[in-house]
């Protein structure tokens, strides 16, 4: 590892644990020439996930989109930003766990609507009328029916 201030190859670990998650291990090193402290991570390599979209286009999977398109959904809401992080390694893992190199777009859209559904229901309904490009108010009032229907049955 080559030190980031003098650029020397020479360093020795002084700590050395599993990050918080697990997925990773944390080193602080020490360059043996200059003195420096640094850290740095070790993980397992993946190979990257790719999105096949409804048009057939394949992009690279970016967690980043994911989390802005649930953040979007949750505006004005009492959702935290904890929850939707949560709800977001939670879809990437599942992802990974089920498919190795492709996951349908669909499949995506769907984790994200079960993750909305739990977490707010105003949530839900707004990502899913994106989602499910809905065209008129029939379709939106099919998608509450067994909102309200679930709701009524608790009271």
């Amino acid at each position: 590892m080559k030190c980031p201030r003098c650029k020397a190859d020479n360093d020795r670990v002084v700590d050395s644990r599993a990050s918080a998650d697990g997925k990773a291990i944390r080193r602080r090193r020490e360059c043996l020439m200059c003195f420096l402290r640094y850290t740095t991570y070790e993980r397992i390599e993946t190979s990257p996930l790719r999105v096949v979209k409804k048009n057939g286009e394949r992009v690279r999977f970016e967690r980043s989109r994911l989390l802005q398109g649930m953040a979007r959904a949750c505006e004005k809401l009492s959702v935290t930003q904890e929850a939707l992080d949560a709800a977001t390694s939670r879809i990437e893992a599942r992802c990974q766990e089920e498919y190795d190199r492709e996951v349908p777009s669909a499949v995506i859209g769907s984790l994200v609507m079960d993750e909305l559904r739990r977490m707010d229901q105003v949530a839900y309904v707004r990502f899913a009328s994106v989602y499910r490009e809905f065209k008129d108010v029939s379709q939106f009032l099919d998608e509450l029916g067994p909102m309200i229907e679930g709701r009524e049955s608790k009271s």
